[in-house]
């Protein structure tokens, strides 16, 4: 298939092995995406330390973690380029001119923002550096002028003021320098946690990770959250909160005959074990290859370095020339 020249961005924090939340969300996606656009994909540790100063080693940790997981769902790294992101100073540096560009006022106000400092607690002693974070995040993407990023819906609005922030950029320079995104919201949203939380969450321990062992996919099922009305297999069954069938529709490949299993648990007569048993046998086949592939892959750790090694260096020649160009506008280029 020829490639197109849209640029797509996406990535995580590596701040944790990546999970079934990962791999419905985005990971499955990007996969399929590098046969159609010049994609990026970056390792967001520079991000993951803006609420982790106080375990570095964390996120130096989970960086090989993460790229083995990519590499084993299929990322082609002569497709895609994976690279790290406190290896690009350039970003750094777009981050400083957009921040003149954005207001504190409208930082706080950022829907996503809000939400996650309210979830960690932050009040008013937010790390300046999480506060900042659309400037960063409008600076990954805009390095790259990625027309689009893949992310959850709770995404959105960090994707909105990356646009405001290219308009701003934009009536600068007089022209289109800068590419305004869109956001690439996956057909099903986030995965419950298995406990039947809103997120999965390493934090939790209620993810189930890619590279998880058959014993422990056997074990993470069984404390998989169904419907606690369901107290004899007679009883009606309901499907909505069900975490069971919110995997089975996210990862089962047979929805004719699952749409069949719905209707006799809501009828009744059809036991939690028995959805479980199905949901285990779909979440051992998705992720045996995987694991498998895993396995292999970290066996060389050269190899893996090597990767993000040259995906980096080929990042940082186009965050580069965005940066040359941006300074340009900004009349920043006094020797040239």
């Amino acid at each position: 298939m020829s490639r197109i020249t849209s640029t797509i961005l996406t990535g995580d924090r590596p701040t944790g092995p990546l999970h079934l939340g990962h791999f419905v969300g985005s990971l499955r996606n990007r996969v399929k995406y590098q046969g159609e656009y010049r994609q990026f994909i970056m390792l967001a540790d520079s991000q993951a330390l803006t609420d982790n100063m106080h375990d570095v080693g964390k996120i130096h940790r989970n960086l090989y973690e993460v790229a083995l997981d990519y590499l084993a769902v299929g990322i082609d790294p002569s497709l895609s380029t994976i690279f790290v992101q406190s290896q690009l100073p350039e970003l750094a540096e777009l981050s400083f001119y957009f921040l003149n560009l954005v207001t504190v006022a409208r930082l706080e106000r950022n829907p996503t923002v809000k939400e996650e400092i309210r979830q960690r607690g932050f009040e008013r002693d937010i790390p300046a550096g999480f506060l900042t974070y659309p400037a960063s995040q409008a600076a990954d993407i805009t390095a790259f002028k990625a027309a689009l990023v893949p992310v959850g819906e709770d995404q959105i609005p960090m994707i909105e003021q990356t646009n405001e922030i290219v308009r701003s950029l934009n009536r600068i320079a007089g022209r289109e320098l800068l590419v305004e995104a869109k956001a690439l919201v996956p057909e099903i949203g986030r995965l419950p946690g298995i406990d039947g939380k809103a997120k999965m969450s390493k934090s939790l321990g209620n993810t189930i990770n890619l590279g998880a062992l058959p014993e422990e996919i056997r074990a993470a099922v069984k404390k998989v959250y169904t419907d606690p009305l369901h107290l004899r297999i007679d009883d009606p069954g309901h499907l909505e909160g069900n975490v069971a069938f919110t995997y089975l529709d996210a990862f089962d490949p047979d929805q004719a005959s699952l749409a069949q299993m719905k209707d006799h648990y809501v009828r009744g007569g059809l036991a939690d074990s028995v959805v479980k048993a199905r949901l285990e046998s779909c979440l051992q086949e998705l992720l045996a290859p995987i694991r498998e592939r895993r396995q292999q892959l970290e066996k060389d750790r050269g190899y893996i370095l090597q990767v993000l090694k040259d995906g980096t260096d080929r990042a940082r020649e186009v965050a580069a020339n965005t940066v040359t160009e941006v300074k340009s506008v900004l009349g920043l280029s006094y020797f040239s």
